[in-house]
């Protein structure tokens, strides 16, 4: 049972993941709208993940539908205290998915640009509103949620919203290095650079910050055994913020400065993980006591064997098929 549980809890850990580094990265792309008025060049950007960005969301659907059979107690907490910002964040998925048929097809394109980047907003703010929501703990009686349907909302999850814009501006940025040339590029590197140092400022504040809201994180920080490996998270983070900074600037190869930005996004992701466990939903549930009836588990997972390897590759075949630069009006 308890190997089944852990099996599972990296199953969702990797979903979320390749969901927030390759979906953030079309995110990203959408808030890029905000800086960029020329028209030919928003063409560029929407060229350069319409071929993909389906089977990027596809991971969402993986994580929700694994948390929602194999961690019900989580999927049902957590639907009931976040239901305002996991509702606006489906809705601005959608708003924004709508665009970009219609937006491909309009003789006038400036209100489904309008859309599309407000649609990007509303669901990146909202995925940091669930974050923060999560991180500034949830009030359950036995497996209920028990608490009021505004309890997300204060500073610290408004902050981690806000948060994700410069992270999914960073991701996108070094994506479009990778796929594009000339202005486009150039300007990809600049805002790679100043979205750096604001995703740098805000790992600084979330980290001072956040034990306020889920105190035992100090205990996890500074107490053995935790102490001897927790502290590598950050120290990827460094590692991989001064290669970003300095592939940036020396104009190295295009790829480095994607796998760098991806390295910094690991490092939050994986010292949020190691300072939660084992509570799924702070600060009471255990992955333990989230998860579902062991022969759940143990069906569930050989469904898992069976599509997971399909999705890997589908993925990887989408982003080898339409690899290279784009051109204006490519896929148009």
């Amino acid at each position: 049972m308890t190997d089944l549980v852990y099996i599972w809890a990296m199953l969702v850990a990797l979903a979320m993941i390749l969901y927030v580094i390759l979906d953030g990265t079309s995110l990203g792309v959408g808030l890029l709208f905000f800086l960029n008025r020329d028209e030919k060049e928003r063409d560029i950007l929407m060229d350069s993940i319409s071929p993909v960005w389906d089977a990027n969301q596809t991971w969402l659907v993986f994580g929700g539908g694994a948390i929602f059979a194999v961690f019900p107690v989580v999927y049902g907490v957590l639907s009931s205290a976040l239901y305002i910002p996991v509702l606006t964040f489906i809705c601005g998925l959608i708003f924004r998915g709508v665009t970009f048929e219609f937006r491909a097809h309009a003789a006038r394109k400036d209100p489904w640009n309008i859309a599309f980047s407000w649609g990007t907003l509303v669901a990146v703010l909202s995925q940091g509103f669930i974050l923060g929501g999560i991180l500034t703990g949830i009030k359950v009686s036995g497996t209920d949620f028990a608490g009021s349907p505004f309890d997300w909302l204060n500073p610290f999850s408004i902050m981690v919203g806000f948060a994700l814009i410069p992270g999914y501006i960073m991701l996108a940025s070094t994506f479009l290095i990778i796929k594009t040339t000339g202005d486009v590029q150039e300007r990809a590197y600049r805002h790679a650079y100043w979205s750096m140092l604001m995703v740098l400022l805000f790992m600084v504040v979330v980290t001072i910050w956040t034990p306020f809201h889920y105190p035992m994180v100090l205990k996890f920080w500074f107490n053995p055994p935790r102490i001897y490996f927790i502290w590598a998270f950050p120290l990827l983070g460094v590692i991989s913020a001064f290669l970003l900074r300095r592939s940036l600037q020396g104009r190295q190869r295009e790829i480095l400065p994607h796998l760098y930005g991806i390295g910094l996004f690991l490092s939050g992701y994986l010292g949020l993980v190691a300072s939660l466990y084992p509570y799924v939903i702070p600060p009471s549930v255990t992955i333990q006591e989230a998860a579902a009836q062991y022969e759940s588990l143990r069906f569930m997972l050989w469904g898992a064997i069976i599509i997971l390897p399909f999705v890997l590759a589908y993925t990887v075949y989408s982003y080898s098929v339409f690899r290279g630069k784009v051109m204006h009006g490519e896929y148009y």
